[in-house]
């Protein structure tokens, strides 16, 4: 008779054996600090891992995908959710180098291309049709152009707000959860009385990516988070295959990625996340800082491990760092601390003016320069693009090569290229480059009507301009003849530069206001340019430091040896982020500045602000000089006497010490 053999398992086999004592190759214990090392080998639960700056998160990272592997778990169940896809090959990269190649098997990759790979494979569970096509910004806000010219606005003459804004208000509504409605009130008030007409076309874009099977990058979150939730037997087989899931930069997650979080270790539970509350700075982005704070409630069986140990700075800005964040109102309280005792007290400078600032980092740089500093060693690092305008002219002047990131440089951007087309016509009428900017500002002047007044203006100057130009153009208005009498009035006029920049801007103000949908963040770099124009008596020298050419732009006319190549750089504090120079000059450390005047009333972006200031201190591995002037030019109120932050104020001797500038 036969004998019987009764099935008994069901699921996938567990060949690993994990039960046995496994040899590790890599020596963990001894290769990593005792708090890397916990994190490097925890294995089974919930972990917060909280990775001060210069910790060594990332080395963390790498030992403990290496670990797991090392353990005999399946590399292609170990998900490694990242914001870019540079970070997660490099994590997986250096895991098959410290161990061998299986690491680079572990599913890395961003939330946005994890959703994609996994609705393509899933998205019928929930009624998605898996040959979806994906939209990119442009894509969307080419749609929503279209939708929006079908429209019927009526016959207000005020302008629409434009694709980009429509599509930039809809996208940071689904990924804070914040309404719509919400979102045009706080950012773009000038647009409410047009809500009810964004709505419709926000309505409207929905249900044509609906028709046509297309989703664009916040829908990939939004159809992944609906799959894990409510995709039932499908989502819940997915998610048995996946034994362990790791976050990096927590603290820079939307709601939607933290949903996506909860739903992706609703079966396992074995997920870390790792950041640093301290360094949460991206909320215009729609990160929540709550996020990480609130993860612990999220999943109560939450175990902590904290990275202390800095590996970057020294003591001293260390100290100085820990100072500024210690008065967070919310915080995982932590104490940076480092083996490297040595170093100088960061400097708190305080400069006459703005201009004296500017001089002191230009002879500061090349000082540490002659000191063996490289360039590349050195960075200058602010709260907002127009911080920098008044050192990148006095940079150009000292010859220092200089690259910039985060905003644009200064005679880059728009509003700025459009109030010196102004100055530059007013020195020479015959500008028509120039001319060409002024008249497209103006309402009922495309290009080709542009250009016939163009060959006029190169013909006659200004002399009876409007009666020469009203043969070809019937319907010269008013706003044109007013540009004429302008510009008749200011050319060849002795005055100082700033006053002729003032009058340019008290014109150029409403054309400015109703081209640029975002004016009332560009208005402060018009403020900016007119404190600059203090500086000089004559308005050529003014033109021509501003026209100097970006030193990236020449850089073939620098020869080839590895010290000329080199570039001091100038970022905002959140292009600096994740970055580190063995000199860090913070700039413009002014109350209303840096914290923002915008943040006085709100705790939340106050706190941020302290945040911005503790990123920007920990790029510092030797030298730190955060610096301000005392004196702001308003065009309003004169010179008015400035405040130092107050994250920099009343600070106690033993942290930093007081530079105070002279002549």
């Amino acid at each position: 008779m036969a004998k019987k053999y009764v099935l008994k398992r069901t699921g996938r086999a567990d060949l690993s054996n994990r039960s046995a004592p496994v040899n590790f190759v890599i020596d963990y214990e001894h290769e990593l600090n005792r708090a890397q090392y916990e994190a490097a080998i925890a294995e089974n639960g919930v972990f917060l891992l909280i990775a001060g700056a210069g910790t060594g998160k990332t080395r963390t990272l790498v030992y403990r995908l290496a670990r797991l592997v090392e353990s005999g778990y399946d590399p292609s169940s170990i998900l490694l959710l990242t914001f870019t896809r540079k970070a997660a090959r490099e994590m997986m990269n250096r895991a098959a180098g410290l161990l061998d190649s299986r690491c680079s098997k572990v599913s890395g990759g961003t939330f946005h291309s994890f959703a994609n790979l996994t609705l393509r494979k899933f998205g019928s569970a929930i009624g998605l049709h898996n040959g979806f096509t994906i939209l990119d910004q442009s894509d969307s806000e080419d749609i929503i152009n279209l939708i929006r010219g079908q429209i019927n606005l009526g016959d207000s003459k005020k302008r629409f707000p434009k694709k980009d804004t429509i599509y930039k208000s809809f996208s940071l509504s689904k990924n804070t959860g914040i309404p719509l409605e919400k979102i045009i009130e706080d950012i773009y008030p000038h647009f409410l009385e047009f809500l009810p007409d964004i709505i419709k076309i926000t309505d409207v874009f929905e249900k044509y990516k609906a028709k046509n099977a297309l989703l664009d990058y916040d829908d990939l979150l939004i159809y992944l988070s609906h799959f894990l939730d409510e995709g039932a037997a499908v989502a819940h087989r997915f998610l048995k295959g996946i034994e362990f899931v790791m976050v990096d930069e927590y603290q820079d997650t939307n709601k939607l990625q933290s949903d996506i979080v909860r739903g992706l270790a609703s079966i396992k539970r074995n997920i870390m996340v790792v950041g640093d509350d301290a360094q949460s700075i991206y909320s215009f982005r729609g990160a929540n800082f709550k996020n990480i704070i609130n993860f612990p409630k999220m999943f109560p069986d939450a175990r902590m491990i904290k990275l202390e140990q800095n590996y970057r700075s020294t003591q001293t800005i260390l100290d100085f760092a820990n100072h500024i964040i210690d008065s967070a109102v919310e915080k995982f309280p932590k104490q940076l601390f480092t083996n490297n005792t040595s170093g100088n007290l960061p400097a708190i400078v305080s400069a006459t003016n703005e201009n004296m600032q500017s001089r002191f980092i230009v002879e500061r740089v090349l000082e540490l320069r002659e000191e063996g500093v490289p360039l590349a060693e050195i960075a200058v690092l602010f709260r907002s693009s127009y911080f920098s305008f008044d050192l990148e002219i006095e940079l150009n002047k000292a010859n220092i090569p200089f690259v910039k990131f985060g905003g644009m440089k200064f005679i880059e951007t728009a509003h700025v290229k459009d109030i010196i087309a102004f100055l530059r016509v007013i020195t020479n009428v015959k500008d028509l480059i120039s001319w060409y900017r002024i008249l497209l500002l103006h309402e009922g002047i495309g290009p080709k009507k542009a250009q016939l007044i163009l060959e006029e203006i190169s013909k006659y100057g200004l002399t009876n301009l409007v009666d020469i130009t009203k043969p070809m153009l019937p319907k010269v208005n008013s706003d044109l003849e007013n540009l004429f009498a302008f510009i008749k009035k200011l050319t060849g006029k002795k005055a100082l530069p700033s006053d002729l920049s003032g009058q340019v801007y008290d014109y150029y103000y409403p054309h400015f206001k109703s081209t640029y949908d975002d004016h009332n963040k560009r208005h402060k770099d018009l403020e900016i340019f007119l404190n600059i124009s203090e500086n000089y008596n004559d308005l050529q020298d003014f033109l021509a430091d501003l026209a100097l050419e970006p030193p990236n732009e020449s850089v073939v006319d620098i020869s080839a040896t590895d010290k000329e190549k080199e570039f001091l750089t100038l970022s905002t504090i959140h292009s600096a982020k994740g970055l580190e120079w063995h000199s860090v000059f913070v700039i413009h450390a002014v109350e209303g500045f840096f914290p923002s005047s915008q943040s006085f009333e709100n705790l939340d972006t106050m706190e941020e602000e302290r945040r911005l200031m503790y990123v920007a201190v920990t790029r510092a591995k030797q030298n730190l000089y955060v610096s301000y002037p005392m004196n702001i030019f308003d065009r309003y109120r004169g010179v008015t006497f400035s405040k130092p932050s107050r994250f920099i104020a009343g600070i106690d001797e033993s942290l930093a010490e007081e530079w105070l500038l002279e002549e």
